[in-house]
């Protein structure tokens, strides 16, 4: 009964006007930056989160929670349209969302991943209703020592789900954790790589960073691969004339793909550094073992495009226990909602929904209403949207560079900062270039400093031992986790891997 009071309490939080403003204005941008190829949540979080600079923080974490998990909804879109997944985690859309479009079946594919996003989302927000508190109440007793384990947890997991290039990955990781040296010394009160300037006294704030690698970098990326000289061409003519509703078939045939795909996302997504990417490949893989017709997937099977949506709309869901109940972000995406709720003073973990019961159920109710607002935009939008799409990027790019130049400078009005986001986005596109993963650099940013910090304290308590760490029980339960993610996470690749080639093999 608590939790439903808590989650009444949050609802009517939820519900003001100015939030519910805020919820829907958070779900079309995010849908619209779903919808820009290339780009994702991260961008969108990063590039908007200036914006909301005096804003009341309930009302911001509302409207960024609804641009993070609309940009699911909408980066589908291009999937099915274009076969040009609007970001990472919507990959596995293209492998039958474009098939079905080539036939003619654009508007039902585009209602059925609707529907499959909106039970994925759900389900999700369902799960974290029951389990937070858990999570929260087992978290309570640890301390510095499972802190920094927690950290190096997320940062590991990240990088081996990089895969071949995890070498890669690891170089970008440690130019993250030097990143976040620069700044004064806590303990010794030095300065650390600031090289006289005043203004890295408080260390590389992360919103330049992050906004030049995922808005600026990725911006010089699609310009690299010309999508600036795609216009509509490649796509999918959505006709309103022809059928636009699924069949009841279509529904009856994936009712327990939904089922199957929320749950599997969901428990990828609560694994830190797994992410909704991993979750809709794992998904589709799934699907397609399990299904009686296995030779249709990848030729317009409604299955192939319902199992990677509900997971990866489950796995944004399940990311937010990790964030919420231990204060570690899963992904570059929660990671940008951390320093969020950092810039207000809030600091998630263990004590935040105790010590912030109305932020954190106001958080959870609103992405309640939010899977249902974005369920019916995405229905009703669809035409929207495609005009979106048809937008060519020599006038959308220029708005972008613009948003990034603003966004940054409207932070603390540093023309150093400025500086900084320009060369985070030279650095962020050639490291999609060559293949280093700003994910991994960005996550290490923000760990960085927060596992020093758990270190230096577990020094101190056990006087420069480390076996600390195997004294307590939750360190040690930490450590035996950490070790099988380890062992199983390049096994989930793996199949994350042998469905792209079955994709491009026509297996």
């Amino acid at each position: 009964m608590d939790i439903f009071s808590d989650l009444m309490m949050g609802l009517s939080i939820a519900i003001t006007p100015i939030n519910l403003a805020y919820l829907l204005v958070g779900a079309m941008v995010g849908m619209i930056v779903g919808v820009i190829p290339g780009f994702g949540p991260s961008a969108g979080l990063a590039i908007l989160l200036p914006l909301t600079f005096g804003m009341d923080p309930v009302g911001a974490i509302v409207m960024l929670a609804a641009i993070y998990y609309g940009a699911m909804y909408g980066g589908t879109i291009t999937s099915i349209l274009l076969n040009t997944p609007g970001e990472s985690a919507t990959v596995a859309s293209t492998f039958d969302g474009y098939p079905l479009a080539k036939q003619g079946r654009a508007g039902p594919a585009l209602v059925m991943q609707a529907v499959a996003s909106f039970v994925g989302g759900t389900v999700g927000v369902i799960l974290i209703t029951i389990l937070a508190p858990m999570f929260s109440q087992v978290s309570r007793s640890f301390g510095p020592p499972e802190y920094f384990l927690l950290a190096m947890m997320g940062m590991l997991t990240l990088i081996v789900m990089i895969g071949a290039n995890w070498k890669l990955g690891v170089i970008s990781a440690l130019i993250g954790f030097a990143l976040g040296t620069v700044g004064v010394d806590l303990e010794t009160g030095q300065s650390r790589y600031t090289f006289g300037s005043a203004e890295l006294i408080g260390g590389i704030y992360f919103i330049p960073i992050a906004i030049g690698l995922f808005g600026l970098g990725e911006l010089l990326y699609a310009f690299y691969t010309g999508m600036h000289r795609t216009g509509s061409g490649g796509l999918v003519q959505y006709d309103k004339e022809s059928r636009f509703w699924p069949t009841a078939q279509d529904f009856i045939s994936t009712r327990w793909t939904m089922v199957r795909g929320s749950i599997l996302g969901f428990v990828v997504g609560v694994i830190p550094g797994a992410g909704a990417t991993i979750a809709s490949l794992m998904a589709y893989s799934t699907e397609r073992s399990l299904s009686k017709n296995p030779e249709n997937f990848g030729k317009g099977e409604m299955a192939g495009l319902v199992a990677p949506e509900t997971a990866n709309n489950a796995a944004s869901s399940g990311a937010m226990i990790p964030l919420l109940t231990l204060g570690i972000p899963g992904s570059a995406s929660t990671a940008v909602l951390l320093a969020a709720f950092l810039l207000w003073g809030l600091r998630p973990g263990p004590l935040f929904m105790g010590q912030n019961p109305e932020l954190a159920w106001g958080l959870i109710a609103s992405m309640y209403l939010g899977n249902m607002v974005l369920l019916a935009i995405s229905i009703f939008a669809i035409p929207l949207f495609v005009q979106i799409i048809k937008v060519p990027y020599r006038i959308l790019g220029p708005c972008i560079v613009v948003i990034c130049a603003l966004g940054t400078f409207t932070v603390h009005a540093s023309f150093v900062e400025m500086w900084l986001m320009v060369a985070a986005g030279i650095v962020g596109f050639f490291m999609r270039l060559y293949g280093f993963s700003p994910a991994a650099l960005v996550l290490a940013l923000v760990l960085g400093p927060l596992a020093e910090e758990a270190l230096r304290q577990t020094m101190t308590i056990s006087r420069g031992s480390f076996g600390i760490f195997l004294d307590r029980p939750a360190s040690v339960w930490i450590i035996i986790v950490t070790i099988a993610l380890l062992i199983i996470l390049p096994l989930i690749g793996r199949i994350g891997a042998r469905a792209k080639a079955n994709k491009a093999t026509g297996h």
